[in-house]
């Protein structure tokens, strides 16, 4: 079962969000790009944290997807990137 707590950071570094899912009683960190957001979203430079809190159905369902696909990076987390959502 793959659920997603109310968990979510951003990373002004690598310019990447992240939402957090639990699978199987294991996070799973689950990251999408400033781009992403703002090619997919229209999010702006000052709301991007706001964009993923507003599309976080959107942004979850895509999480789950690759997660079921067993599409992982080579650190555990997965990769959430425009053509997924």
């Amino acid at each position: 079962m793959i659920s997603f707590p109310r968990l979510e950071c951003w990373n002004n570094m690598t310019k990447m969000a992240t939402v957090v899912a639990e699978v199987d009683k294991k996070r799973v960190l689950c990251r999408i790009s400033s781009e992403s957001l703002r090619v997919k979203f229209g999010a702006s430079d000052d709301k991007l944290m706001q964009s993923v809190v507003q599309h976080r159905m959107v942004i979850q369902e895509a999480a789950k997807r690759l997660i079921e696909r067993d599409d992982f990076q080579e650190d555990g987390s997965v990769l959430i990137q425009t053509a997924d959502l």
